[in-house]
C-alpha cells in the first residue's frame, strides 16, 4: 500500500505541506528541529492519511515522496 514519506533533512519547514492537507493531519514539529534549523513537517494522524499526493505536488524542496 502506497504512503506518504517525509524527509525531514530536507524540509524547510514552510508549512504549505500543512495548508494542502485536506485531512488536516499534517504538522510542523515544533519539538524538533533539523540540522539546519528549521520545523520539519510530519503526520501527526497516519491512519488518516488518505494518500492524495497534495502534499509532496506542493512542497518546493522535494521532501515529500509517495511511497509504493
Amino acid at each position: 500500500m502506497a504512503q506518504v514519506v517525509f524527509n525531514p533533512h530536507a524540509c524547510k519547514g514552510c508549512g504549505l505541506c500543512v495548508s494542502a492537507c485536506p485531512k488536516k493531519i499534517i504538522d510542523l514539529d515544533s519539538k524538533a528541529l533539523n540540522e539546519k534549523g528549521y520545523a520539519p513537517a510530519y503526520i501527526k494522524d497516519r491512519e488518516k492519511c488518505i494518500v492524495c499526493g497534495f502534499c509532496a505536488t506542493i512542497c518546493p524542496d522535494v521532501a515529500i515522496k509517495i511511497q509504493e
